[in-house]
């Protein structure tokens, strides 16, 4: 009787117990759950960015914040290239080769060329063929190619550039646009009395600057 007795008061504590602890126990994992999600809500494990713009990997089984910067553009690499005509280089070259008084002029020779659509070697080969690239040319005349030569004399101009311009539009408008555009054509009306050898030198130097 005393056995049942204890057996009975026991059986009365652990439940007692059970439905006491049990309550407390499912409110403390309540709270828990409640306590970590509010922390990854305010900054996730992996990539929390704070206001500093920073992002912030957080180690919590051993203490350790890390702090990384992404940027918010991925960087890219521009260049920049200025591309400059060689044919200029290529005409300035040869006259500073020949030690020539056009070697400045190099620029306009090319753009004249261009603006009379002529081989941009042309006036300079013939320059190098009439006078040695201005070497042989009368005083103060600043023709080097011969240009306007008549029983009078040669023609003058008042400067190599103006001399550059006369001689580039001449070609255009008395041989190109009169269908007198090879080194040969353009021999038998500028110099008739040449045996070939004219158009051979021009043609040799202006495969010289090529």
């Amino acid at each position: 009787m005393i056995e049942d007795r204890n057996i009975f008061w026991r059986s009365f504590v652990l439940v007692i117990t059970f439905l006491v602890l049990t309550p407390v126990a499912l409110v403390s994992c309540v709270l828990a759950l409640v306590s970590v999600s509010n922390n990854k809500t305010e900054g996730s494990v992996l990539g929390t960015e704070t206001a500093s713009g920073l992002n912030l990997i957080e180690r919590p089984e051993n203490g350790i914040s890390v702090y990384a910067s992404f940027p918010e553009m991925i960087p890219t690499v521009g260049i920049e290239t200025k591309v400059e005509d060689a044919r200029v280089e290529i005409i300035k070259n040869y006259l500073e080769s020949y030690d020539s008084p056009l070697a400045p002029y190099a620029d306009d020779i090319v753009k004249t060329a261009d603006k009379y659509m002529l081989d941009f070697r042309l006036t300079t080969a013939i320059a190098q063929q009439e006078s040695n690239l201005c070497k042989k040319i009368p005083a103060e005349s600043f023709n080097c190619w011969g240009w306007g030569i008549h029983s009078k004399g040669t023609l003058g101009f008042r400067s190599y550039a103006e001399a550059v311009e006369s001689v580039s539009r001449g070609l255009k408008e008395e041989y190109l646009d009169k269908g007198l555009s090879s080194v040969e054509e353009i021999m038998s009306k500028y110099t008739p009395q040449s045996n070939g050898s004219w158009a051979m030198a021009v043609n040799k130097f202006m495969g010289q600057m090529e």
